[in-house]
């Protein structure tokens, strides 16, 4: 099975780094999950009058309002169908001591608008759309644009006023033998909200998608994309 971020990117998947194809380029399939781990050098965010943006993300496990030097971190990506069938691509991040906090997200590739589609949180709430490329190095570079929120029979574009769009750099450091990592979420209106940049090694274990953990599922999945 081709991955979601090959049929997303198509021939352009080939100009990536041979790790990053690595890490994008797993499927349900494949019997493995991806768990990185490594430091934050930075977690940020905007001023004081952005933080109830983030106050409300951490609801959900989307953003949270703190900051932070070297930074634990976490990262756990899982491959499975979901119960709607699609192949899906988990992003868990957990980022400690100081912090404490978890940051949610699914990814699927949606046939009808060409696209990763990201869902944001513990329930799906927040389904966004995700523009790939490659960057100068070799690296993964995704862009969110439009945004749309679902809660049983509501759904309704969600006013870029009040969310931020997102810029993510993830690239591979052949002379530290690492990746990298550069998060910036911003507002069209209120400026930087939030981010973060950092280091990790991924270790590649063993993993069914039957035996993805419970724990790294949504709690919801959102039929809507």
């Amino acid at each position: 099975m081709t991955s979601i971020y090959r049929n997303a990117l198509g021939s352009e998947f080939d100009r990536l780094h041979p790790q990053i194809q690595r890490r994008f380029g797993f499927s349900s399939e494949d019997g493995c999950a991806a768990i990185g781990r490594g430091v934050m050098q930075r977690v940020w965010h905007g001023p004081p009058y952005t933080l109830p943006f983030l106050y409300v993300g951490t609801w959900r496990r989307i953003m949270f309002p703190q900051r932070g030097h070297d930074v634990p971190f976490s990262v756990h990506n899982y491959a499975y169908r979901d119960r709607f069938g699609r192949e899906t691509v988990t992003w868990n991040r957990d980022f400690g001591a100081p912090l404490r906090r978890r940051f949610d997200a699914t990814m699927i590739y949606s046939e009808r608008r060409g696209r990763i589609v990201d869902y944001l949180g513990t329930h799906q709430h927040l389904a966004v759309d995700i523009d790939l490329s490659v960057d100068e190095r070799g690296g993964m570079h995704l862009r969110s644009a439009a945004q749309r929120f679902y809660e049983g029979p509501v759904a309704f574009d969600f006013p870029m006023l009040f969310s931020g769009y997102a810029d993510v750099h993830e690239w591979f450091n052949d002379e530290s033998d690492d990746f990298r990592i550069s998060v910036r979420v911003t507002n069209p209106i209120w400026g930087p909200l939030f981010g973060y940049e950092g280091r990790f090694k991924v270790d590649w274990i063993p993993c069914r998608a039957g035996d993805v953990p419970p724990e790294m599922r949504p709690r919801r999945e959102e039929r809507r994309e």
